[in-house]
């Protein structure tokens, strides 16, 4: 065996050990930026369409609220409350742990804590007072199934000033009319923007007050978007599927 096939057999363990490394680092700093900076996630459902569209990918902050033990994989991390945490504002839309499913959803935080939250024939009503809403139009809303129904849009703007479209299918659907919710301290209640296709927080046992703790991140923006419940990686579709209108925008 000549000495320049000897050199070569004994580059070849030490290339592998650096291509080995060079894979540990990258899955090490791919994990530092999902659990301390942004996710990214996708909105499998219509609960908070128009606002976030079946199809919609988009990114949440993890430091905006600081961190909670759902803000590391597989809750990992045993934390109680949050660290270097803020409170959130009202209208914001969470990405949050849901414990009686134990998967992540989105919805937007109507209740802070200690609010009084109530539907009252199709109308948000906050510590007693009516949310003022105003007519957009008429559309039609699409599930995941592939179900449509029309739907009349509003424009519904929180007492801090924020606005927003909902849909209603009807005033007059099963969580049109509820109880009023006291919400605890330390927690929150969310709400889809989609009123009538929502399992949110007005269901107590499906959802219910969430803790400042279950909290994974404040969605930010959209970075791309598929229409028709398309699978992302059927990239022959991309052409006719893909919603440019949708991407990279800030969500709110």
């Amino acid at each position: 065996m000549s000495e320049k096939t000897k050199s070569k057999d004994k580059e070849k363990p030490s290339e592998l050990r650096e291509t080995i490394v060079i894979v540990i680092e990258a899955l090490i700093i791919a994990l530092i930026f999902r659990s301390f900076l942004y996710q990214p996630f996708s909105i499998p459902t219509a609960s908070l369409q128009p606002t976030m569209m079946i199809g919609d990918y988009f990114v949440a902050s993890k430091f905006t609220w600081g961190y909670g033990r759902y803000s590391f994989p597989f809750g990992i991390v045993p934390i109680k409350g949050r660290i270097l945490g803020r409170e959130p504002n009202r209208g914001d839309i969470a990405v949050f742990r849901n414990e009686p499913t134990g998967e992540d959803y989105v919805k937007r935080i109507i209740g802070l804590p200690g609010d009084r939250v109530q539907m009252i024939n199709g109308r948000l009503f906050i510590n007693g007072e009516m949310i003022e809403r105003e007519l957009v139009g008429r559309a039609t809303d699409t599930d995941s199934f592939g179900n449509s129904l029309p739907v009349t849009q509003y424009r519904e703007t929180l007492p801090n000033g924020l606005s927003y479209t909902i849909n209603e299918i009807s005033d007059t659907s099963s969580l049109d009319n509820t109880i009023e919710y006291a919400v605890p301290p330390g927690h929150y209640f969310m709400m889809g923007d989609n009123r009538d296709r929502s399992q949110d927080s007005r269901i107590l046992s499906a959802v219910g007050y969430v803790p400042f703790g279950n909290l994974i991140g404040k969605a930010e923006a959209r970075f791309f978007a598929m229409s028709d419940n398309t699978p992302p990686w059927q990239v022959w579709q991309w052409p006719a599927k893909l919603r440019l209108d949708r991407m990279f925008q800030s969500v709110y």
